[in-house]
């Protein structure tokens, strides 16, 4: 993935598995690893599986660790930073294109 820096993905559902309408992805970031900062034109679902990190989104940031829930609207400017401590894992859902 251009611009990711210490990012790994894997799809876990998905059509393989005759998932209809969405993805399920894990995401594993190396510690003070990040996603692109990007935006698409789908919305995600994010769980925070373990680990600290902040997503940085239209400006504002927000502290990631285990348990946390985020929603990240289609056409949102977005990245996900891990912390330099540790690394961030985290599912996240889109619909299937």
């Amino acid at each position: 993935m251009e611009g990711a820096q210490g990012v790994r993905m894997r799809i876990v559902i998905g059509e393989e598995q005759g998932a209809p309408n969405f993805v399920m992805r894990v995401f594993d970031v190396d510690p003070g690893g990040h996603t692109p900062y990007h935006t698409h034109d789908f919305e995600h679902e994010v769980f925070v599986v373990e680990g600290h990190g902040t997503l940085l989104e239209e400006g504002h940031s927000t502290p990631l660790g285990p348990g946390d829930v985020v929603y990240v609207p289609p056409g949102a400017l977005h990245r996900f930073l891990a912390s330099d401590e540790q690394g961030l894992r985290f599912i996240c859902v889109v619909p299937r294109s």
